[in-house]
């Protein structure tokens, strides 16, 4: 099993590659990646088919909707090469920080007393408040 550091490693380099699709970081990162799999041709098809879709969206909010469907993805074939090969990890790392345009979002939220907080990030909520509560 993977460690839970290098899985998370993995997640956050799967959003670091979907945020620069289709932006003007987006060869930088590409290259990056393609360097990281060793050339694997699969890997740069897949690039390029994702990059497309991103790009191909009919507007913001579908592109993001895009990016957000991709991340999964790539975290999950980033986690499968450090599991066959960890010795990446820094690698990744150095992907991630350098990658131009990557988003790090940070959320503090914080409930006092009978109070209650609902946090999302990228996403959507939806709170039915209970009548009888």
């Amino acid at each position: 099993m993977l460690e839970e550091s290098l899985t998370a490693l993995a997640a956050a380099g799967g959003g670091a590659v979907v945020a620069a699709m289709a932006t003007d970081a987006w060869q930088v990162t590409r290259d990056g990646v393609v360097r990281l799999f060793r050339g694997r041709a699969e890997v740069e098809g897949r690039l390029e088919e994702d990059a497309a879709l991103v790009a191909g969206a009919e507007d913001a909010q579908a592109a993001d909707d895009a990016r957000q469907a991709l991340v999964p993805a790539w975290a999950l074939r980033l986690r499968a090469l450090l599991a066959e090969h960890p010795e990446y990890a820094d690698e990744l790392r150095a992907l991630i920080r350098d990658a131009p345009g990557a988003q790090q979002s940070v959320q503090h939220n914080t409930a006092h007393d009978n109070a209650r907080v609902f946090g999302v990030q990228h996403g959507n909520i939806v709170f039915h408040r209970n009548p009888d509560a």
